[in-house]
């Protein structure tokens, strides 16, 4: 009896964690529309998003005008940012397709390569970016989802957290030209 007690107690722990596990994309493989990265983001996409921070508050809006183009293999995504404050930045994205439902992604701020999957109507990308505050360079993650809507608006979800502790989230919406 208490062999089978301590042997509750240490794997309790463990089916917990188990239950925490994060959605994935294939469980909306049968959304539609289907989201194909390369048809939508080809030509102009106009985006509108905040930055929260972990309490919820937001700390900086955005627009975003992209300029998508195809080729040969890659969908390139020429990202131009501009603040509420006026600031402008701008991030060039060079997408691979890698198959049925895999992508790779780099931009100069992302670190290594950004891992995507899409099933259904939905993206998500994991990747690190060197996120600059006040003069000072972090490497932090995001956990990305992209939900096509319909032919012309997707939504974007993105939790931005380092050492896995929630540091806050981007929340866009893209509507294709």
């Amino acid at each position: 009896m208490r062999h089978s007690r301590l042997l509750a107690f240490l794997t309790a722990p463990l089916l917990l964690l188990g239950g925490c596990a994060g959605v994935t994309p294939d469980v909306y493989a049968t959304e539609k529309p289907v989201l194909d990265l390369y048809e939508y983001f080809d030509g102009r996409v106009d985006a509108w998003g905040y930055f929260a921070d972990r309490s919820g508050k937001v700390v900086r809006r955005f627009t975003v005008t992209i300029e998508g183009s195809k080729r040969d293999d890659a969908l390139e995504l020429d990202e131009h940012f501009t603040y509420a404050d006026s600031t402008t930045s701008r991030r060039v994205w060079t997408i691979h397709r890698t198959g049925a439902h895999t992508y790779t992604g780099t931009a100069g701020d992302v670190i290594g390569l950004a891992q995507g999957r899409a099933y259904g109507n939905a993206l998500q990308w994991n990747y690190r970016l060197a996120f600059e505050v006040d003069g000072r360079t972090y490497h932090v993650n995001f956990d990305d989802w992209m939900y096509l809507q319909d032919a012309t608006v997707m939504l974007n979800h993105s939790v931005m957290s380092k050492f896995g502790v929630r540091l806050g989230e981007v929340v866009l919406a893209f509507r294709k030209a």
